[in-house]
């Protein structure tokens, strides 16, 4: 935690696997010995954002999201859905669709998020998804954690929304891939926003990475809007954190997340002289 009156979050945006670099943005604050005050987490940048802020350390965090968003978690097909939506006479259509079984998805989930609460995270996390038939951004602040992140990743067409409550919610970057305005809202004061462009997958040889790529385009657009209307927008410090990735992130390559977290340690790095300025009040 912070030691003045600074309120740091840390918002964690779409991105796959490139929002592994948050990892190694908390690293670089560890070493200097800036604390978080708060994690918000969309879609993808929901996985790090909750293991971040049950506690984890720093390498388990790494390996469990290594371990859990892997190329298995899109093999199985839901044929019941898939006929569904291709004859609903026949088959039954209920407009909660999903290409992709999410069973395996669901198993993976269960290892580090499994009968965790945000009740029992150790700073205060919030995980952004969007209402399936309204549209609108859905905040979820409390109750299961795997819930949360479940509805925060259901991508459109890929895996099925899921129910929280009384809503069926879907991926959350389909209302906001940057939730800078959910610190904002909740007292932080500043705010380190990493957010990404989602990676198109190198061959479209499928319907689900079809679905994949077009998701990416429109999500794509909607954060370089969001990036620009919030630094245009005073509400609060916002130090966007962008890693420069010089070769191509996968959407499932894991394998590149040590080098990921390098790059977003190095991008730290160099907004941490102005942040500690800024929180000793010099800046």
């Amino acid at each position: 935690m912070t030691t003045n009156n600074k309120r740091v979050a840390l918002v964690i945006g779409a991105g796959s696997v490139k929002c592994a670099a948050a990892l190694g943005l908390w690293r670089a604050l560890e070493r200097a010995g800036i604390g978080l005050d708060m994690v918000v987490g969309c879609s993808g940048g929901s996985l790090y954002a909750s293991v971040m802020a049950l506690g984890y350390d720093l390498d388990t965090c790494a390996r469990l999201t290594r371990e859990l968003w892997t190329p298995a978690i899109t093999k199985k097909r839901a044929t019941r859905q898939i006929l569904g939506a291709l004859f609903p006479g026949l088959f039954g259509f209920d407009g909660k669709f999903g290409m992709v079984d999410d069973t395996a998805m669901w198993d993976a989930l269960s290892g580090p998020y499994g009968g965790k609460r945000f009740e029992d995270a150790k700073i205060p996390l919030h995980i952004v998804t969007t209402d399936l038939h309204t549209g609108e951004k859905v905040v979820l602040s409390s109750g299961p954690v795997q819930d949360a992140i479940r509805a925060s990743i259901a991508i459109p067409y890929i895996w099925r929304p899921w129910k929280v409550g009384e809503r069926w919610l879907m991926d959350g970057c389909m209302s906001d891939p940057l939730p800078v305005d959910v610190a904002i809202r909740e007292g932080a004061n500043v705010i380190l926003a990493m957010g990404f462009e989602s990676p198109y997958p190198r061959k479209l040889r499928n319907g689900s990475r079809y679905a994949f790529h077009v998701n990416s385009v429109y999500t794509n657009n909607l954060l370089r809007a969001n990036f620009a209307f919030h630094n245009l927008a005073h509400h609060a410090e916002i130090i966007t954190v962008l890693p420069e990735f010089n070769r191509n992130i996968g959407l499932f390559d894991t394998d590149q997340i040590p080098y990921v977290m390098e790059e977003g340690e190095r991008a730290t790095e160099q907004h941490l002289p102005y942040l500690e300025k800024l929180l000793a009040g010099a800046a």
